[in-house]
């Protein structure tokens, strides 16, 4: 089986697949304290609660911007004897990218792009929100050619509650109007409205750009559901398009 692993700034999402089939998936903070031995046992715990083997794993595919944590995740793959595959350079033959610095393309971007093409066609655009907001476009042929990072919805609103108090308890939720009617639902009017009205936005301007009003766009990431809820923008709210990435760029290699 194959452990696919999307390690964001703030989370890191886990799949477990056998062949194709997403069998389950997990999150876990993505704390940079963690070491090998901490994070071996998380995952003991979260195979042993589902019903699942942790010595049924024998590759792990990553795709990860902390280092530190990179690191510790290559010593959980040598204590339980599984191949690791790091999304990126060693895998740059199973991934296309027409881009000028490809090193420079994350590799959660790289894995979208790949997921994208694979289960729902190209040319298509991907809105990821997570820790930032990232928009990453395929071509017609497939290719990943770029795309759009804002900030993530969490990070706007720590940082408006940083500067007003009073603010800090809003739930982050759809509203049932952009007309916020309290100062709760004003909040969440600007955050989740706002963080929709960006993507139709910067999603409506890519499809001109592109000169295909066709391109299929994907919402995912963590926040993608409650986004969802305030736009019709999305063709497809995938919150697993990632790690599916993540399993298909390992599959192509395998």
């Amino acid at each position: 089986m194959l452990l696919a692993i999307d390690m964001g700034n703030t989370q890191t999402a886990l799949g477990l697949f056998d062949g194709d089939e997403l069998l389950h998936s997990w999150r876990m903070p993505s704390d940079r304290t963690f070491t090998k031995d901490e994070i071996h046992v998380r995952l003991l715990g979260y195979f042993h609660k589902d019903g699942f083997d942790l010595d049924q794993v024998d590759a792990i595919a990553f795709a990860g911007v902390v280092p530190q944590l990179m690191r510790e995740w290559e010593g959980v793959a040598r204590v339980i004897g599984a191949r690791l595959v790091i999304v990126g350079r060693e895998t740059a033959a199973a991934t296309s990218i027409n881009a000028p610095n490809p090193s420079e393309i994350g590799a959660d971007r790289i894995a979208n792009a790949t997921a994208a093409a694979a289960l729902y066609g190209a040319p298509s655009i991907v809105v990821d929100f997570g820790t930032a907001t990232n928009i990453d476009v395929v071509d017609e042929r497939g290719a990943y050619i770029g795309g759009c990072i804002a900030p993530g919805i969490r990070v706007s609103l720590d940082a408006l509650t940083a500067r007003a108090a009073r603010l800090a308890s809003v739930p982050l939720e759809a509203p049932a109007a952009t007309i916020g009617h309290s100062t709760i639902e004003a909040v969440q009017s600007g955050t989740v409205v706002g963080a929709a009205a960006m993507a139709e936005g910067l999603v409506a301007r890519i499809k001109r750009e592109l000169g295909r009003d066709d391109a299929c766009v994907i919402a995912t990431g963590g926040l993608a559901g409650i986004v969802a809820e305030a736009t019709d923008a999305f063709d497809v709210v995938d919150p697993q398009l990632t790690i599916k990435g993540i399993c298909e760029i390992y599959r192509r290699l395998a």
